[in-house]
């Protein structure tokens, strides 16, 4: 097994465990619980490529710059650079937090974190129709300015106020690519497409970033795609997959193949549109491109479930 690859996806709120732990030092705390799992999965054998989530971080230096706008007429950070603040925030906290648990276990491999761009189409139908909420409630009023100012799209949020919103677009193209390959090769763990990457588009041959969100799962099976990744391992908040989740007739799955995968995720009753949905549509994708394995478990349960223990295996018809 030594040298197979795995592409970890974990998410942002993996790191944060309640709300009322969200600070720097929790957030390190909750990223030391999770890479003493994965550190359980190198010791194993794997080589491991990690990509992570980033929704409550960004949320946060969103806030912050806001506020520091309205009081002290500081300039305003561009989502795109949110997004670049957090692969640096997170990235740091996963790898000082897996380097000294792979010291304590005698491992000498070294972990780097890659500040990750991923391309998306400019034409991607999600830009005409901007979904994804995004930074803190306002009033009618000051949505209204910021919209006719700044060109925001904004909408007004179940009662609670209004918020920007901005498009999801697919994932195209790992920027960075070439890199995380080379650094594989020489035996790194790479933290890489944070929160699902940078977004850029590419115009006149240059790139640039855009003001939207990637789903860090379709960023991850993207990349687990593009190295032929052995495993493509979603760790979540549960410990298995269940169909008709949070009904009467629940019932939790152990395996499933591609082609039930893709008929329950038609049937559109079984997988949450926020959450399980996407893992279940970023999984096909891999599968569908010729991956040979997927798993998604919580990350307690990450070294049980390699051993087929727990977890919901989806394979290969």
């Amino acid at each position: 097994m030594t040298n197979q690859v795995a592409v970890v996806a974990i998410g942002g709120n993996s790191l944060i465990k309640d709300n009322s732990k969200v600070s720097v030092e929790d957030q390190y705390l909750a990223a030391k619980e999770t890479t003493f799992h994965i550190a359980d999965m190198i010791e194993a054998g794997w080589n491991v490529a990690i990509g992570h989530g980033n929704g409550p971080q960004v949320g946060f230096i969103l806030r912050r710059s806001e506020i520091a706008h309205k009081a002290e007429g500081m300039h305003e950070v561009p989502l795109d650079a949110c997004g670049a603040d957090t692969q640096g925030a997170i990235g740091y906290a996963l790898q000082q937090t897996l380097q000294n648990e792979l010291r304590k276990r005698g491992i000498a491999k070294p972990v780097s974190t890659i500040i990750t761009q991923v391309r998306v189409d400019a034409e991607d139908k999600a830009f005409q129709n901007p979904s994804k909420p995004i930074g803190g409630f306002m009033d009618e009023a000051e949505a209204r300015k910021r919209a006719a100012e700044l060109g925001w799209k904004v909408v007004e949020d179940a009662g609670r106020g209004w918020r920007r919103v901005v498009a999801s677009p697919i994932p195209q193209e790992v920027i960075e690519l070439p890199s995380v390959l080379e650094l594989i090769k020489a035996g790194h763990i790479v933290v890489t497409v944070g929160g699902g990457g940078i977004p850029v588009i590419r115009e006149n041959d240059a790139l640039k970033g855009v003001a939207a969100v990637i789903d860090k799962d379709y960023a991850s099976s993207l990349l687990a795609r593009a190295i032929k990744a052995d495993l493509f391992l979603i760790s979540t908040a549960v410990e298995k997959v269940a169909l008709n989740f949070g009904k009467p007739d629940q019932k939790w799955v152990d395996r499933m193949t591609l082609s039930e995968a893709k008929a329950y995720l038609a049937e559109g009753t079984h997988f949450a549109k926020g959450s399980m949905a996407p893992k279940m549509q970023a999984i096909i994708w891999f599968l569908e491109a010729g991956g040979k394995q997927a798993l998604i478990t919580n990350p307690e349960n990450i070294g049980r479930a390699l051993k087929g223990e727990t977890g919901t295996w989806i394979v290969p018809d």
